[in-house]
This record gives C-alpha cells, sequence and structure tokens, in this order.
C-alpha cells in the first residue's frame, strides 16, 4: 500500500517539507494523489553547486509504476478527459499554463537546483517555453483540421484522429519540465493519459507540474509522475507494461535501442529523440558577429548540455585563424558561478557521473592534439568552456557525443568537404550554417543527413515544424501534425451517401 504524504507538511507553494530540519520530500502523484512509495524507500536531488542533497524524493519501482498506468488506463477508459471535446480540454489546459507562469520561480529554482541550469535560463527560457507548448499544443488539438476525402462512386472518406490510450513519456535530466512538455502537453491535448517519469536526476519540477494540473481541472489519473530510475525499476517496468499504447522518450541513444526492444514486445510505438553530434558549417561569406554569437550559445548554453549542441564547428579556411580567436575571446569572457545568481551564464555539470564522464573527455584533449584553452574550477561540477583547435578527424572529441562545454573547431576548404564533414557522423540530429550565398543555404541544407538545419540562427523552434533526428540520433517526429499523428489512432471512416443501385 502507499502512504499519503500528510497535507500538514504541505506548504503554501505546495512543498513538501516533512518535520523541521529535514529535506523538502516530493512524492509520486498517482490518480490524483501525491504518495510515497509503497517500500518507503527515497532517494536524495543532489545540487550539483554544493555537491549536497537538497530534497528528498520518493523511490519508485514496479508497484509504483503498476499503479500509476492503472489509474492512467481507467481515466482513459472510463474518464471524461478523451471524451471532452478538443476545445473543452483547451481550456483546462491554459488554466494549467496560467498557473506554470504564476509558479515559475518555484519551477525554475527547482530545475537549477536539481541539474546546476542557471537561474536566467530556467525561468527567463525553460519555464515560458513550458507554458507555450502546452498553449500551443492545446490550440493546435482545437483547431486543427481533419481530411474529408469525395468519392466518385457515391461514397466519400473523412478522417478522424482519436486519442490513442496510456502514453509513457520518459524525460532527459538537461531541459526537464521545457522537454517533459514537449511530450506531455501534445499527449493530453488529444485526449490521451499520461505516466511521466522524469530523470532521477531532476525530479522535483515534475511533482510540482503534477500538482498544478490538478489544481487546474485536469482529472485525476490523467497525468501521473512516478520516480525512480531507469533499468530494473520505474523505466524498465513502464516501458515493459502491457496496457501502455504509446512511448516517448529523449536520451542517449543507448537508453533509446533498450526501450525500443522493450515496447517491441507488445508492438508499442515508440517515439525517441536520441543523442546528438551537431555540426556547425561556417563560410568564409559568413556575417561573422552574427556566426560568433550563434555558435557561443550552440554549445555553452547549458553548459552545453544539450542534445542540439554545435559541437563541431567546421570553418572555411580565409575565416578560420580570425574566427578561432574571436570565438576562444567570447568564451574566455563567459561569466562562471553560482547558477542561482543571475550573472551566471554556466553553471556547473548536472551531476558528478555526468562530471566524471565529461572531465574523462577533458582530461584527453593533450591526446588529440588540439589546444586546451581552459579549465574545471570551483566547488561545483564545473568544466569551464573549452576549445580543440584542429583536432584529429578520429578524435573521440570530434566523434562522441560529450554533452558538455567542450568544442572542436576545424578549417574546411570546399562546400563538398564541408558536406562530407557534417554527414561524417553515426548521429543526424542537427546542423547550423553560416552564410550570405542563399543558394549555396538551400544546396547545403538539401545535402545534410539531419532533421533539423538552422541558416545564419540556432534553437529558433516554429512547433508546427517536425522535430527529431535521423541516424542515431531517434525514430519518429513530433511536433504539430507529426505529434498528432503519434499520440492519436487516425482513423478512416467510409460512408456511401447515395442509396444503393438498384439489381
Amino acid at each position: 500500500m502507499t502512504t499519503v504524504l500528510p497535507t500538514a507538511a504541505t506548504g503554501a507553494s505546495g512543498t513538501a517539507t516533512g518535520p523541521e530540519g529535514l529535506l523538502p520530500r516530493f512524492g509520486h502523484v498517482i490518480d490524483g494523489v501525491e504518495v510515497q512509495s509503497a517500500s518507503g524507500e527515497v532517494f536524495a536531488s543532489i545540487d550539483p553547486y554544493t555537491r549536497k542533497p537538497w530534497a528528498e524524493i520518493a523511490l519508485g519501482g514496479q508497484a509504483e509504476a503498476d499503479l500509476a498506468v492503472a489509474a492512467a488506463r481507467r481515466a482513459f477508459d472510463e474518464g471524461p478527459w478523451p471524451r471532452m471535446t478538443a476545445g473543452a480540454r483547451r481550456t483546462v489546459i491554459h488554466r494549467f499554463a496560467d498557473l506554470l507562469i504564476e509558479h515559475a520561480d518555484e519551477l525554475a529554482l527547482a530545475d537549477t537546483r536539481d541539474m546546476g541550469k542557471p537561474i536566467t535560463q530556467s525561468k527567463g527560457n525553460d519555464v515560458p517555453r513550458t507554458a507555450l507548448n502546452f498553449r500551443f499544443f492545446a490550440d493546435h488539438a482545437a483547431l486543427s483540421p481533419a481530411e474529408v476525402l469525395p468519392m466518385d462512386s457515391g461514397h466519400h472518406t473523412y478522417t478522424r484522429f482519436d486519442p490513442a490510450g496510456v502514453v509513457v513519456a520518459i524525460a532527459p535530466w538537461n531541459f526537464p519540465m521545457m522537454l517533459e512538455s514537449w511530450k506531455v502537453a501534445p499527449a493530453l491535448a488529444w485526449g490521451n493519459t499520461v505516466v511521466l517519469k522524469p530523470a532521477e536526476d531532476t525530479p522535483v519540477s515534475a511533482t510540482i507540474m503534477a500538482r498544478l494540473a490538478l489544481e487546474a481541472g485536469i482529472p485525476p489519473g490523467v497525468f501521473n509522475v512516478v520516480h525512480g530510475y531507469g533499468p530494473e525499476s520505474v523505466g524498465s517496468a513502464l516501458t515493459e507494461h502491457p496496457d501502455v499504447d504509446r512511448i516517448t522518450f529523449t536520451g542517449e541513444s543507448g537508453t533509446g535501442k533498450i526501450i525500443a526492444r522493450a515496447a517491441s514486445a507488445n508492438l508499442v510505438p515508440v517515439s525517441l529523440e536520441l543523442g546528438g553530434k551537431g555540426a556547425n558549417v561556417v563560410f568564409a561569406d559568413a556575417e561573422i558577429e552574427n556566426a560568433i554569437d550563434w555558435s557561443i550559445k550552440a554549445i555553452f548554453t547549458n553548459a552545453g548540455q544539450v542534445c542540439l549542441a554545435g559541437s563541431r564547428i567546421y570553418v572555411e579556411r580565409p575565416l578560420y585563424e580570425e574566427f578561432v580567436d574571436r570565438f576562444v575571446a567570447a568564451a574566455n569572457a563567459m561569466t562562471i558561478g553560482d547558477p542561482k545568481d543571475p550573472a551566471t551564464q554556466i553553471g556547473p555539470l548536472a551531476s558528478g557521473e555526468h562530471y566524471t564522464k565529461v572531465r574523462g573527455y577533458y582530461d584527453t584533449i593533450g591526446e588529440s592534439g588540439g589546444s586546451q584553452l581552459s579549465g574545471s574550477l570551483g566547488e561545483g561540477w564545473f568544466i569551464a568552456p573549452t576549445v580543440i583547435a584542429t583536432p584529429d578527424s578520429d578524435s573521440v572529441h570530434q566523434r562522441e557525443e560529450i554533452f558538455g562545454p567542450i568544442v572542436t573547431i576545424s578549417p574546411f576548404d570546399t562546400e563538398e568537404e564541408a558536406v562530407n564533414l557534417v554527414n561524417d557522423s553515426p548521429y543526424g540530429l542537427n546542423a547550423m550554417l553560416f552564410t550570405e550565398n542563399l543558394t549555396r543555404a538551400h544546396r547545403v541544407s538539401a545535402a545534410l543527413v539531419v532533421g533539423t538545419v538552422w541558416v545564419n540562427c540556432f534553437f529558433i523552434r516554429d512547433l508546427r515544424a517536425p522535430f527529431g533526428g535521423a541516424k542515431a540520433s531517434g525514430v519518429g517526429r513530433e511536433g504539430g501534425n507529426f505529434s498528432r499523428e503519434f499520440f492519436t489512432e487516425p482513423k478512416a471512416v467510409v460512408m456511401q451517401m447515395l442509396p444503393p443501385a438498384p439489381h
């Protein structure tokens, strides 16, 4: 059985504080109730700046996964949410988005303390984008047209987009609430019920969002949150569950393969947004100030912990030396420190485990033939912006996803060479081009095997556009109608419009 957290332990913001002197507590949210685990086990969320626990999280397992899926199944099979009009759901979801903005300080601080993201990014970007994702998909579902297909034989066909059922959403730790909303918002907007498993390194904002969803009027069982680990824990229990209808996952490519294998046993459709090794091509005719500005953002935002990070920069040789000099100067001018300080641009890496991984790449820079320009610092899990100039083409820094503030910069001589360098990767999530030549921009964009190409910019999104990757970067696309296709069961209805011909 589960134990309900006492309401007396809930502060004004909804945060369970526990007895005096203990860490704030955050439980699972299952069928509209915040609960502890049946086992009573908990785990700590570690602040990567202080390296100390700051919150206590219920540690779930098979029991919690079963309870959450059962609650979502009942809410889908028997509850009002799938049977409401899209317009009625839109009203509730917009109310939810309003509450997210009202609680921006609480949500932003949760992600900043969980994973070290600078507070200006978590509050100035992630909270507004989270609310926007919910608003967009609520509007999209309410306004999206279906098809009517007249037929010459006196029949016509029309399409329906019925909700698929129970959706399992497994989110990463680098943009916790924002990427959770990218999955949960379209699923809810199209009438599904959801079980969300946030990353174990960043659990808190998910519980806060689930509390706010209930306050907004989303019925119990429609949006559930369970905390825990992946293999042999909540993650595997959810992806192997026979009552699940869709699985959406963002994370590392190896984990995506494991999830795809688990889902295949039950023939459950999956959407996988996986790793990347984003390439950034700067041609000699590029507007250099613009290229430097976007290139800095593309690799050092969120301390490089971005699947879309432009971690491989290729610069046409006439511009190469000037670009490197100016890029390094801009990188060294960035402010590194306490992520809760609004002046901080780069905070610590998200966890001790991830720091150890990135530090391993950092410590081998000398072996790659590159230039080590910055070091680790501070008391948190910090690695400063680091540039490897002219690395070996086969070095691990050039080939593998580091997921940290380490970038390579290499020269190239021809457009064909640049295209080959970008495509010579197991990944194909995204790329950037900087050029003032319009025909070249179109030509090169068409030649790159990636899911998104940004020309003279980075991370500008239209939520109607497809988002996903090629090769090891994923399976499927989400966004706009692509999310509609995944989170619904499209159905054709064929009707006879004329009486049958007499025999």
